[in-house]
């Protein structure tokens, strides 16, 4: 899959995109990237790329100009990659989110900066606009490191396993459930008997309550969308009948 990101900052993706998961996806050839300098796209003597929002306002805009022409030459190298545009007003991204653009050929990653983009950019240019929380940041960069993380580690191959990703929190609905390693006991904490006892059967159905437990208490509100059994149904009544759960 191939990753192109417009930026003023392109440098700020050398090493987080250079190391580990990453890294390797990238020497393998399961993953291109390449961050490219807004300003290589913007014309005259001072290379201006932002500009004053007309009827006045604090703040600076992207112009439509240096972002058109970027895109348009990435497309000439990977016409099917999707535009998208990190911005605050963007629908959520999602887990969701991340597998769909994971089928994509490519993404062109717009990293917003100052106040944003001219309006021409949002309606002609952009495909997808998705925003990584409810908060702002100082530019795109980092929404746009979050994104190319999220979605590379779907790609097959990157993570190792092919099931690798299968039981991350989010892929089924809900969190994850806990995890232990060696040793079997630490400083007086045990980890739970059935982990121990090699009874496969035991262990899933522990899992699978182990989630349900946790995302009631934690994020309850993604119980409203995660496909749940009839037997998830049942446990979770239970556990809500006993007052086993903690206010959000």
């Amino acid at each position: 899959m191939r990753f192109d990101v417009l930026s003023l900052f392109p440098a700020m993706f050398d090493s987080p995109l250079g190391e580990s998961i990453l890294g390797k996806a990238v020497e393998k050839g399961l993953i291109r990237f390449k961050a490219h300098y807004l300003r290589d796209w913007a014309q005259g003597r001072h290379l201006v790329t932002d500009d004053a929002p007309y009827g006045g306002g604090d703040g600076m805009l992207l112009k439509p100009e240096p972002v058109f022409r970027a895109v348009e030459a990435i497309r000439e190298q990977s016409p099917a990659s999707l535009v998208v545009m990190l911005t605050p007003q963007g629908k959520p991204f999602t887990q969701a989110v991340a597998r769909e653009l994971a089928q994509a050929p490519g993404l062109i990653l717009l990293c917003g900066r100052y106040e944003g983009f001219d309006e021409r950019i949002r309606e002609n240019l952009a495909d997808r606009e998705y925003s990584i929380g409810d908060y702002i940041l100082t530019g795109g960069e980092l929404g746009a490191m979050v994104m190319i993380d999220a979605v590379s580690r779907l790609i097959p191959g990157v993570l190792g396993g092919p099931d690798s990703a299968s039981s991350d929190s989010f892929s089924d609905g809900l969190l994850e459930h806990p995890h232990y390693t060696r040793p079997a006991e630490f400083r007086g904490m045990r980890v739970p008997d059935v982990l121990l006892s090699g009874d496969h059967a035991r262990i899933a159905r522990w899992r699978r309550q182990q989630q349900l437990e946790r995302t009631l208490k934690r994020r309850p509100d993604l119980l409203e969308t995660a496909p749940l059994t009839e037997q998830d149904r049942k446990y979770l009544a239970a556990l809500m009948a006993s007052g086993n759960q903690e206010e959000p």
